[in-house]
């Protein structure tokens, strides 16, 4: 069986790490990776091949950066003349992106068979492109990969076949048991940036819906500022995210304690994770990885995919449009640990998602 696998953007870096380890342990499975070049800086993407272990991808098409369309419609063109080249069994998409989308249109379009892993998240929020792209990769899919129980609720609601949805738990559950103990052998960022376990504040910033509204950006940086007088603030900036806060002249709203540093690879931001006294994003992955690793959250949006976190007190969602409310918020989740629950499997996902397939050859 060939499986072509397309990936764009970190969080599927990291998902793909711990399937395609398991592919390839597989007798029957054959797997094609192409990058479509989403994330394109060389420390968002090529450190993240590097660490994780991933094969160096047969493709990789460099289309990043632009508007949604011209991205999507770019990648859409180039990876059709690939899977006319490959002619895959299959096609395996990651997640929520435009490299998602793409790839199971283009996929769909040839009658290839598409399969989904993190079929079935919902945020109910049709503003958000990411909501758009999971919805329509759904619906064209013909093996769906449900994290959790509610995300397989959602499929249900939506009338899409049970027999094409499997409930396999997530595989980043199954990337944080495989990389959680490298980092902590590995990396020594807390060294680097003389950080002491439990005494800092980690965040991360990109998602348009903050980064494109003037006021709520603000909100954040005024709220991180207010939060660095008790602990001082580690941030990875996103490239983007850095380019606006210089265009905007928002560097002046951050005080002394909060440290913009460069985007990290993915064990150094495993082990910052780990030992954070309380991490705030906007990022979907991280605010599972937090709970991974035991960490209180807050959610820096107007709703999450992943309500079971909320739902057992890990994570806290907090619209960024009161200042005082996201500080207050951000203090009080410190060490503030929420009720013991396993709702995303056993850390063998891929090696379901393995055998599911291996079954339709």
């Amino acid at each position: 069986m060939k499986i072509l696998t397309v990936i764009g953007a970190r969080p599927q870096f990291i998902k793909a790490a711990a399937v395609s380890h398991t592919f390839a342990q597989q007798d029957g499975i054959q797997e094609v990776l192409l990058h479509t070049g989403q994330h394109f800086d060389k420390n968002m993407s090529e450190v993240f091949f590097k660490e994780l272990g991933i094969p160096k991808p047969t493709y990789n098409l460099g289309i990043g950066g632009g508007l949604h369309g011209a991205m999507t419609g770019a990648q859409l063109v180039g990876i059709e003349e690939i899977l006319l080249q490959e002619k895959p069994d299959w096609v395996l998409v990651y997640g929520d992106t435009n490299s998602t989308l793409a790839g199971a249109l283009a996929a769909a379009k040839l009658h290839i068979p598409v399969a989904h892993i993190e079929a079935g998240l919902r945020s109910f929020n049709r503003r958000m492109p990411e909501e758009i792209n999971r919805v329509v990769t759904d619906h064209i899919s013909a093996l769906l990969f449900a994290p959790s129980a509610t995300a397989m609720q959602h499929l249900m609601h939506e009338g899409i076949p049970t027999e094409y949805c499997h409930q396999v738990g997530d595989v980043m559950y199954d990337a944080a048991l495989l990389f959680g103990e490298r980092a902590k052998q590995q990396s020594t960022i807390l060294q680097q940036l003389n950080l002491t376990a439990g005494e800092y504040i980690l965040t991360t910033i990109h998602r348009a819906e903050n980064t494109d509204n003037l006021q709520r950006l603000q909100n954040i940086l005024k709220s991180l500022s207010e939060a660095s007088q008790t602990l001082p603030i580690i941030w990875p900036v996103h490239p983007r995210t850095r380019n606006l806060l210089q265009q905007q002249g928002l560097y002046t709203l951050l005080g002394k304690n909060v440290h913009i540093i460069e985007p990290v690879g993915y064990l150094d931001m495993v082990m910052l994770e780990q030992h954070a006294a309380v991490i705030a994003t906007d990022s979907g992955g991280i605010q599972k990885e937090a709970f991974f690793y035991h960490i209180p959250c807050i959610t820096l949006r107007d709703e999450t995919e992943w309500v079971e976190l909320v739902d057992a007190g890990w994570n806290h969602i907090v619209p960024p449009t009161n200042t005082d409310n996201i500080t207050h918020t951000l203090l009080a989740a410190i060490q503030s640990y929420g009720t013991p629950i396993h709702p995303y499997g056993d850390g063998h996902s891929s090696s379901q998602i393995a055998k599911i397939l291996l079954a339709q050859a």
